[in-house]
């Protein structure tokens, strides 16, 4: 049986990265999964990436401490308000204040990193340039040029022998067809967390972009949420 290939996987715990993660393992990558705590008001994630952790078996989960609140400048990293109830144009118009400064070039430094010892040359991340909130950090042209940079700055790079490819398999994937895909490899969305602003208790709002885009997607794929989500 041929050896499997390994892999470094960006897991947040929400609906895009936990699809992500059931194609790639049925894609027979050996998944080295990692999550962050960067001072997020959303840290019920980080036990949602814990459990999806676990009902996948990844060879390796690890959860770095680096705390983006020392910097602030995102409704998701300071004291200020999460926007709700925008409509699909809104969504869809300029940066929303929920974007967290060069956060996925940190990420993916950091897997890169991890890759390098490892001995991965596949990168996983689970951005989404067709339905999503206009993050700059989640274009295909990012993606592009972060591949390129890591091929200059590794050692696998430089020399040939373990050349980076920076893998986005949702990247032009509507959120319907990303819930049509996850329910195809039979992901268990319960078990999920993609709100920016739940309860205590873990429930999604339900009125964040996240969750409007998240809704917006299952319902176009004529499917119900699983997730839990507090009462308006």
């Amino acid at each position: 049986m041929p050896e499997k290939r390994r892999a470094v996987l960006l897991l947040s715990g929400g609906l895009d990265s936990t699809t992500m993660l059931a194609y790639a393992m049925s894609n027979g990558y050996d998944v080295h999964a990692m999550t962050f705590r960067y001072g997020q008001r959303h840290a019920g994630e980080i036990e949602a990436a814990r459990r999806i952790a676990r009902r996948y078996g990844v060879a390796d989960h690890v959860v770095v401490d680096i705390d983006l609140r020392t910097f602030g400048g995102s409704a998701l990293t300071a004291d200020i308000a999460v926007p709700k109830d925008r409509g699909a144009d809104a969504i869809a118009t300029g940066i929303p204040i929920t974007y967290v400064p060069a956060r996925n070039t940190i990420f993916l430094s950091f897997c890169l990193a991890w890759a390098e010892v490892l001995g991965a040359s596949d990168i996983f991340i689970g951005v989404n340039a067709l339905d999503y909130s206009g993050y700059p950090d989640c274009r295909p042209e990012y993606v592009a040029a972060f591949e390129r940079m890591a091929n200059l700055a590794t050692r696998g790079g430089v020399e040939g022998t373990n050349p980076i490819h920076v893998r986005a398999p949702l990247l032009n994937l509507t959120k319907r067809e990303i819930v049509e895909l996850g329910r195809s490899l039979d992901v268990d969305y319960s078990i999920t967390l993609s709100c920016y602003d739940p309860t205590s208790s873990g429930e999604a709002c339900g009125h964040c972009d996240a969750c409007t885009l998240r809704l917006k997607g299952f319902a176009e794929a004529g499917a119900q949420d699983p997730a839990p989500y507090a009462r308006s």
